[in-house]
């Protein structure tokens, strides 16, 4: 078995110093201080080096303790959307489509407009004209609102994009404008990717009907969303963080719903 990583990821202070005494040379007190303000200064400068040295050390640790803060705050937003999935597919026994579209095959919306309602969002769902483009006019307001459960915590800039993007491809479980269902998924909902979380520089507003392809995916695992890697759901629910190390051939693996890879092992 590998060693490699696994790609799916949990002086004595007390010591007593010999007193310094300052000499008086004479009987002028110039003479002490002449002694004492090298003393003084030395202790000045011993102060600065244990607070950087103190602040060096402490530092890092608060950094690591936000950026785990964060990394689980997204965690959680993914989940809440993985389920708001589960539960479109309750209720209308499929997925939405990742993208809708007008009678002459025009892009309108994103399924993450489309899952709103069971977001807790149906009264910002209910604001959107669906038959018009998401940026059109008739939509400015809901365009303009942001929704927090879409933003990564580890993200900053504008809160109306988000990294949270479906792998759109015709052998994924999201093929484009036809919906799919948890049943096509014959390599197992547990080895099958539902949606995953991008870099910066492919974020989308979250009303837009535009995601990512396999291409874009191969390429965001060479870097991370967060330290070392970004998060992924699975089709069963499960939200998994995926190192930037894992091998590609496993992610291709990960994407197809039905191409009967064996990844037991990978």
């Amino acid at each position: 078995m590998s060693d490699s990583p696994d790609p799916l990821v949990s002086e004595n202070p007390y010591a007593e110093t010999a007193p310094v005494e300052a000499q008086v040379v004479g009987q002028s007190g110039f003479n002490s201080g002449c002694v004492i303000a090298p003393l003084l200064g030395l202790a000045f400068v011993g102060l600065l080096v244990c607070g950087g040295i103190v602040v060096g050390i402490t530092l890092p640790a608060v950094q690591a303790a936000r950026e785990a803060a964060r990394r689980m705050s997204c965690s959680n937003n993914m989940k809440q959307i993985g389920l708001a999935l589960h539960n479109y597919h309750a209720a209308y026994n499929q997925l939405p489509p990742a993208y809708t579209v007008d009678e002459n095959g025009n892009k309108l919306h994103s399924w993450r407009v489309a899952i709103l309602p069971f977001m807790g969002q149906n009264a910002l769902y209910q604001q959107i004209d669906l038959s018009k483009p998401w940026d059109a006019p008739e939509n400015t307001v809901v365009a303009s609102t942001a929704v927090s459960a879409y933003a990564c915590p580890s993200k900053v800039g504008d809160p109306l994009m988000t990294s949270y993007v479906a792998v759109v491809e015709p052998s994924g479980m999201f093929e484009g404008a036809v919906s799919t269902k948890f049943g096509q998924a014959t390599d197992g909902l547990a080895s099958t990717i539902l949606f995953v979380e991008t870099e910066h520089q492919n974020e989308v507003h979250w009303m837009s009907p535009e995601d990512i392809d396999m291409q874009t995916l191969l390429e965001l695992s060479e870097d991370d969303s967060h330290q070392g890697g970004g998060h992924i759901v699975f089709g069963d629910g499960a939200v998994k963080f995926i190192t930037n190390s894992i091998e590609v051939g496993l992610l291709e693996a990960l994407v197809t719903k039905d191409g009967g890879e064996d990844i037991v092992g990978r």
